[in-house]
C-alpha cells in the first residue's frame, strides 16, 4: 500500500489529476494569501504573553489613554538658532497634526530646547486595525504638512510612531526578496542541471506551495488567533522556496538516475519516489516537529513563527512529492533538455570531487576529523562576543531613516527619551509616594504630576537614555524594582522600553526552555529513523558544533565588520532551530544513503559511496537555502541582515565541511559501531577500503 501511495503521482491518469487538484487548490489560496497582512501584528506589545509587567500596566492605563495609540515625536532643527517665524509654523503644524485622520487628542507642544536650536512635539497616533501601516499613513501626512514653507527648517518625526512607518517601508521590500529569492534558485539549479527549462517546474512548485502556506496560515490568524506579523512573512518566503527547492533537488536527482534504468518515464518516476521519499518525507518532519515545538515559547511573535513555519515546510513538502513529480512526468525527457538523460547511459565513469574528497579522508579518518572539530571548536569562540540584548531603536536599520535621524538631532537638543515615557501605574493613593520613588532612580530625568482616575493613577517618567537601549533597560529594571517595593502601592511599570525589556527576558526564557527539546526531540526522530544510538549522538554533536562556528562567526562578523549595535534577543533560539533542523536535514540526506550501502557492502564503504552519491546534491541544496536566506540581506533591517548571513553561512558550513568531511571522517572512523544497537552493527566491514575500487563510486548520482 505504501509503495502504491508514494508512487501515486507518477500515474498515467494520477498525475492529471494531481495537477487538477492543485490549481482548484491555488484559486482561493490566491485569494486568502494576499489577505495575510490584513492580520499580521507588528507592535511589541501584541508580542508579549499577557503575564508580562508591561501587559498589565497597558491594561491599566488604557482608562487614561486611548488603546493602540503610538506616540509620533516631530522634531524641528535650526543650526542657527530657532526663529520666531519658526515656532509660528510648529504651532500651526500642531492644529493641522489634529485634523489628520487617526491623530488622538491635541498635540503636545512644540516646546523649544534649552539650547535654542530645536523644537519637539508629541502626536499621539491611533494604530488601530492597520497596525504599523496605520501609524505610516498618519506619519506621511504630518511630513507633507512639516515640509511645507519649512524655508530651511529642518523637520523630522521619530519615537515609536516614527519607526513603526520606517518598519513598514523596510518590510516593503517583500517583493524585492521573493523575486531576488526565485533568481537564487533558478541560478542554482541551472549551474546544477544546465537546463534553462527544468528549473521552472520546482520554482513553479514553490510558488504553489508559498501561497498555499500563506492562506493556511491567515485562516488560523484569522479564526484561531495565531500571532503572525511581517517577520514571519519574509522568513515563510526563504522557508518555503529554500526548503520545498531543496527536496525537489533530491528528487530530480534520483529521478534523473532512475531515466537512465527505466525506458518508461512513469516507472521511473514511481522508483524515484519510492527510493527518495522516506528521506525526504523524514528529513521535513525533522524540520517541522523542531519548529513546532516553538509553540512552547512565551513570546508570541516566536510562538506564532513555530507554526507557521511548519505549515510551511510541510506544505512544501506536498508540493514537491505530488506536484513536481507529477509535472516532470507530464513533460517528459526533453524538459532536461539539452543534457537529457538517455535510457541504459551509465553517465560519466570519472571519478566525481566527492569521491576524491572521500579518498583523501579515508586515508587518515582520526587526524581529520580531530583537526576539523577543533578549527570549528576555534570558531566558536567568537560566541562570546554576540551582543543578543536587544536592538536599539536607532540601531535597527542598516540604512539612515527619517526616525533615526530625528532621534539623532533629539538626543542633541532632548532627554533621549523625551516624548516616549514610562509608565507607572498605582493605587491612587499611593501616587505621590511613586512620583517621588521614580524622581530618585538613576537615568530618569523628570517624572510628570500624577494623573487620577477610578481610583487609579499614572505617572509618566523621562530617561536620560535613548528607548529602547541596554541603558534605558537598566533604568527601567531599577525603577520595577524601587516601586514594587512601595507598600500598598500596586504599583507595576511599562511603556516602550519596559516592553522592549520583558521581550528580552522572554526570549531568554524561551531559549533555556526550547533548545534543550528540540536537541531531545530531533535525537529522538534520528534515533527512530536509523535505529541506532551511536550515530544520532555523533550527528547532534556535529550540528551543535557547527551551529557554535556559525554563531561564532557571525558575532565577529555583526560587531567588527558591519559594526552593527547589537542583535535582537530571540536571534541566537532562532539561528539554533533553523541550523539545528536544517543541519539535520542534510545529515538525513546523507546517512540514510550510507546505511543503505552500508547494509550491501559494510560502514566504511557505504561511507564513501554515500558521500559520493549525495555530496553533488546535497552541496546544490545547501546552496539553494543559503541563497535564499541571503536574499533577506535586500531588506534594510538589521535583524534580516543579521539572520540571513548567521543561516547561510552556517548552512554552507554545514554542507561543504562538516557533513562532507567531518561526518565522514567520523563514520569512517567509528565503521560498524555507528549503528549500534541496531543489526545493522553487527554487519562487519570489508577489508579492503579503496576509493579506487568499483563499488566505491555509484554510476548514478542520487539520494
Amino acid at each position: 500500500m505504501m509503495r502504491k501511495v508514494t508512487s501515486l503521482p507518477a500515474g498515467r491518469v494520477a498525475k492529471w489529476v494531481i495537477v487538477a487538484l492543485w490549481v482548484a487548490l491555488l484559486v482561493p489560496a490566491l485569494t486568502l494569501a494576499g489577505k495575510l497582512g490584513d492580520v499580521e501584528k507588528n507592535d511589541n506589545a501584541a508580542w508579549l504573553p499577557g503575564g508580562a509587567e508591561s501587559t498589565k500596566v497597558a491594561e491599566r492605563a488604557a482608562r487614561f489613554q486611548p488603546a493602540e495609540t503610538l506616540p509620533a515625536i516631530v522634531i524641528y532643527s535650526r543650526p542657527e538658532g530657532i526663529t520666531p517665524a519658526d515656532m509660528t509654523k510648529a504651532l500651526a503644524d500642531a492644529e493641522a497634526f489634529q485634523g489628520i485622520e487617526n491623530v488622538v487628542g491635541r498635540p503636545q507642544g512644540p516646546s523649544r530646547s534649552a539650547d535654542g536650536k530645536a523644537m519637539q512635539t508629541v502626536v499621539h497616533v491611533h494604530d488601530g486595525r492597520e497596525g504599523w501601516d496605520g501609524a505610516r499613513k498618519v506619519v506621511d501626512a504630518m511630513t507633507r504638512v512639516g515640509e511645507q514653507n519649512a524655508d530651511g527648517l529642518g523637520f523630522h518625526v521619530t519615537g515609536p510612531a516614527g519607526y513603526a512607518s520606517d518598519s513598514v517601508k523596510s518590510f516593503g521590500g517583500g517583493g524585492l526578496v521573493e523575486t531576488i529569492t526565485a533568481l537564487v534558485v533558478v541560478a542554482i539549479l541551472l549551474l546544477t542541471y544546465r537546463s534553462p527549462l527544468l528549473p521552472l517546474v520546482p520554482l513553479l512548485a514553490a510558488g504553489g506551495a508559498l501561497v498555499t502556506a500563506e492562506a493556511v496560515i491567515y485562516l488560523l490568524a484569522k479564526h484561531a488567533g495565531l500571532t503572525v506579523n511581517t517577520q514571519t512573512s519574509f522568513i515563510l518566503t526563504v522557508l518555503v522556496f529554500g526548503a520545498a527547492t531543496d527536496y525537489a533537488l533530491l528528487l530530480i536527482s534520483r529521478y534523473r538516475e532512475e531515466l537512465r534504468r527505466h525506458q518508461d518515464r512513469h516507472e521511473a518516476m514511481a522508483q524515484a519516489l519510492r527510493r527518495s521519499g522516506p528521506a525526504i518525507i523524514a528529513s521535513a518532519a525533522t524540520v517541522a516537529v523542531s519548529l513546532l515545538v516553538l509553540m512552547l515559547a512565551t513570546l508570541n511573535s516566536t510562538k506564532g513563527l513555530g507554526p507557521a513555519s511548519a505549515i510551511g515546510i510541510l506544505v512544501g513538502l506536498l508540493a514537491m512529492v505530488t506536484l513536481t513529480p507529477a509535472l516532470l512526468v507530464i513533460c517528459g525527457r526533453w524538459i532536461f533538455w539539452p543534457a537529457k538523460p538517455s535510457y541504459g547511459f551509465a553517465g560519466a565513469t570519472r571519478p566525481s570531487i566527492w569521491t576524491r574528497i572521500g579518498a583523501v579522508v579515508s586515508r587518515r579518518p582520526r587526524i581529520v576529523w580531530i583537526g576539523t572539530a577543533l578549527v570549528l571548536g576555534v570558531m566558536t569562540i567568537g560566541m562570546t562576543g554576540l551582543k543578543a540584548d536587544g536592538i536599539p531603536s536607532n540601531g535597527r536599520f542598516t540604512t539612515e531613516t527619517q526616525a533615526v535621524a530625528g532621534e539623532q538631532i533629539q538626543s542633541r537638543h532632548f532627554p533621549a527619551g523625551s516624548g516616549d515615557p514610562i509608565h507607572a501605574v498605582a493605587e491612587a493613593a499611593s501616587a505621590e509616594r511613586v512620583r517621588t520613588v521614580l524622581s530618585g532612580v538613576p537615568g530618569v530625568a523628570g517624572v510628570a504630576a500624577p494623573m487620577i482616575r477610578d481610583g487609579e493613577a499614572l505617572v509618566l517618567g523621562t530617561l536620560d537614555d535613548p528607548p529602547g537601549s541596554s541603558a534605558a533597560m537598566r533604568t527601567v529594571e531599577e525603577a520595577r524594582a524601587a516601586i514594587h517595593q512601595i507598600e500598598g502601592a500596586e504599583a507595576l511599570l511599562g511603556g516602550n522600553t519596559a516592553v522592549a525589556l520583558d521581550i528580552q527576558q522572554a526570549a531568554t526564557r524561551d531559549a533555556e526552555v526550547i533548545i534543550p527539546i528540540v536537541l531531545v526531540v530531533v535525537f529522538g526522530i534520528l534515533a527512530l529513523l536509523l535505529r541506532a544510538i551511536v550515530a544520532p549522538l555523533l550527528l547532534m554533536a556535529t550540528v551543535v558544533l557547527s551551529l557554535g562556528a556559525a554563531l561564532g562567526v557571525s558575532a565577529v562578523v555583526f560587531n567588527h565588520v558591519f559594526d552593527f549595535a547589537g542583535a535582537d534577543a530571540n536571534f541566537p533560539l532562532l539561528v539554533f532551530v533553523f541550523l539545528v533542523a536544517l543541519g539535520i536535514d542534510y545529515n538525513i540526506f546523507l546517512v540514510t544513503r550510507v546505511r543503505e550501502e552500508a547494509m550491501l557492502h559494510g560502514t566504511r564503504r557505504g561511507a564513501l559511496t554515500g558521500l559520493s552519491a549525495t555530496g553533488g546534491v546535497i552541496t546544490s541544496a545547501g546552496l539553494v537555502l543559503a541563497g535564499t536566506f541571503a536574499a533577506l540581506g535586500a531588506l534594510p533591517l538589521v535583524f534580516a541582515a543579521q539572520l540571513g548571513f548567521a543561516v547561510a553561512f552556517g548552512v554552507l558550513l554545514d554542507t561543504m565541511i562538516v557533513r562532507s568531511v567531518l561526518v565522514t571522517a567520523l563514520t569512517l572512523d567509528v565503521g560498524r559501531w555507528m549503528w549500534w544497537p541496531s543489526e545493522l552493527f553487527k554487519h562487519h566491514d570489508d577489508a579492503a577500503l579503496s576509493a579506487g575500487e568499483p563499488d566505491a563510486e555509484p554510476a548514478l548520482a542520487g539520494t
